[in-house]
């Protein structure tokens, strides 16, 4: 490593990156919840994984400000270092300024695409522990929900980023609309409940438990290091996108091996969008349905499935790390913060 390269991580505080084992022995450990925001409060943005143009967060920007909100507007809005928002130490310190920054009460991360990975060990969250505040984004800033949950105990938000944001607000369908609002509300405080059409395939139930999940793809990719979240007595959601089925039913056997479905409290099964064909002349055989079910059925909790949840236009926001209550029946599925 270059000298120079090596003082940028060294300045940055390089965390020491904890074991399985001492991952483990603090899964039982109150999780924080940052505060909520006040008209006035900061939020910062910024780009932990692909790269995003300042055009094309400026929809967010101007709404967000319009709810009574400053904008900082991070130093990796605008780089590239090819599909990335900079390099790993570029992104990771705009990230890390933004968790040490008083004056920002809230990150949002402007898109996903892939790199959260890439720096999520070049963070130092020291600070960020005694003053937490909320990092918000989906897909793949999973890798954050999960080493938030897991490692440094502390509650995050799961919802649309920048790059979801209406162009013009007042032209914006009722869902899309109603997607982005529940960020808003998630932010101030309100407690969420959101209903989910019943479906033949849902199993019925009731569970309680912290909500935890996200991508998939992400979390597989996790599993077996420190970031991978415990499932236990945990409600579970997932989504993915762009996936093949035989795809999607190798990562679920990699949830079922590793024991991460086996004690949950409750499982929601979001969009599944975009899957791809990868043999017409052969298909897989399996839906979506089809596969979740033969994963879970040595198990009795609840499971919903089509929840508002993942790369679909109802993508509600949702408080990773905070107490659900998952109710399905032949006539309801509602999950609420309780």
């Amino acid at each position: 490593m270059k000298r120079h390269s090596f003082l940028q991580m060294a300045g940055m505080g390089l965390m020491t990156l904890p074991s399985l084992a001492a991952t483990a022995s603090n899964k039982n450990r109150k999780i924080k919840v940052p505060a909520y925001l006040q008209p006035g409060d900061t939020i910062g943005i910024t780009c932990p994984a692909g790269f995003s143009l300042l055009e094309t967060i400026q929809p967010s920007i101007d709404l967000i400000q319009s709810w009574g909100y400053k904008i900082q507007v991070g130093t990796t809005i605008g780089k590239m270092d090819h599909t990335f928002g900079g390099t790993d130490v570029e992104r990771a310190q705009d990230f890390q300024q933004m968790m040490d920054d008083p004056d920002i009460k809230a990150i949002l991360c402007a898109t996903g695409g892939y790199g959260a990975v890439r720096m999520v060990d070049l963070l130092n969250f020291n600070s960020f522990k005694q003053s937490p505040k909320w990092v918000i984004g989906f897909s793949d800033i999973t890798v954050l929900h999960s080493h938030l949950h897991q490692v440094v105990h502390v509650a995050s938000l799961h919802s649309k980023m920048c790059g979801s944001f209406p162009k013009e607000w007042a032209t914006a369908d009722e869902v899309q609309q109603a997607s982005i609002l529940s960020i808003k509300d998630a932010l101030e405080g309100k407690k969420i409940s959101y209903p989910s059409i019943p479906i033949e395939h849902n199993r019925i139930g009731s569970a309680k438990g912290l909500l935890v999940g996200g991508n998939l793809k992400i979390l597989e990719n996790l599993n077996g290091s420190a970031s991978m979240i415990n499932t236990d007595r945990k409600i579970l959601f997932l989504e993915d996108v762009g996936e093949p089925l035989y795809n999607i039913d190798r990562m679920f056997c990699n949830l079922l091996r590793s024991g991460k479905l086996a004690k949950l409290s409750g499982l929601i099964v979001g969009g599944f969008s975009n899957i791809k064909v990868d043999n017409p002349a052969v298909p897989f055989g399996r839906d979506i349905y089809t596969i979740v079910k033969e994963k879970v059925a040595a198990f009795n909790y609840p499971v919903c499935f089509d929840f508002p949840v993942g790369h679909i236009k109802n993508n509600f926001a949702l408080k990773c790390g905070l107490p659900h209550e998952l109710i399905v029946e032949n006539s309801l599925v509602q999950l609420t913060e309780i």
